[in-house]
């Protein structure tokens, strides 16, 4: 198999073509008016970090608006419940940039940010957070190296927004089938029962205190 490896970024060019003066030209480093409209009304990102060694990509959701647009030049996230192994902030402490790729339900195109990142306790800046959600105990903030739209080709593909895609798809496992094939000891209708709970106790923890 190493026989069939690309090994220098010549070799890789020569399998395709140059690309088109539109996408070449795509990346901006800041934040137009639409590319805010866009953040503002998305409720899901994919969020890509980086240890140097290793690479992890993390999804990211809340009500539309839980990112918050600083400025043209930052964005910032909340933290909110998860696993706490706390991957992606690991990474980010050690090598200290992001990408995020932000996705609107319904909407073929997407919009990527790349940049320097860092995390924030700034108590002003997480006091500024949507109070639909609780106040984050830590806010990554992200600065806009990178700016581009993303084009419509794999969510099409994907049939993505397409409900009958969906049917089709139904006899894929969920995460309890998953855990159930890695390990023996776990029963799968008694882990797709704690999940559940899981999920609502987690997700009951992201809501404002009253």
């Amino acid at each position: 198999m190493d026989d069939h490896r690309i090994r220098d970024l010549a070799d890789l060019r020569t399998l395709y073509r140059e690309p088109s003066s539109r996408a070449a030209g795509k990346l901006r480093d800041r934040l137009d008016e639409a590319s805010i409209r866009f953040i503002e009304r998305c409720p899901f990102l994919v969020l890509a970090t980086s240890d140097g060694r290793t690479v992890d990509a993390s999804p990211r959701g809340g009500p539309p608006g839980f990112v918050r647009v600083l400025d043209d030049r930052h964005v910032a996230l909340p933290d909110l419940s998860g696993n706490n192994l706390l991957d992606s902030f690991r990474n980010v402490v050690a090598n200290p940039w992001a990408g995020l790729l932000f996705v609107v339900p319904g909407k073929d195109e997407t919009l990527r940010i790349n940049g320097p990142a860092h995390l924030s306790v700034d108590p002003e800046l997480l006091d500024g957070f949507t109070p639909a959600l609780r106040r984050p105990k830590v806010a990554l903030v992200v600065e806009t190296a990178e700016v581009y739209g993303h084009c419509a080709k794999a969510f099409r593909r994907a049939r993505l927004w397409d409900p009958a895609s969906w049917e089709e798809l139904a006899d894929a496992p969920d995460l309890a089938a998953i855990y159930a094939a890695q390990r023996p000891d776990v029963d799968e209708d008694r882990m797709r029962a704690e999940l559940a709970e899981l999920y609502v106790a987690e997700l009951a923890e992201d809501r404002p205190e009253r």
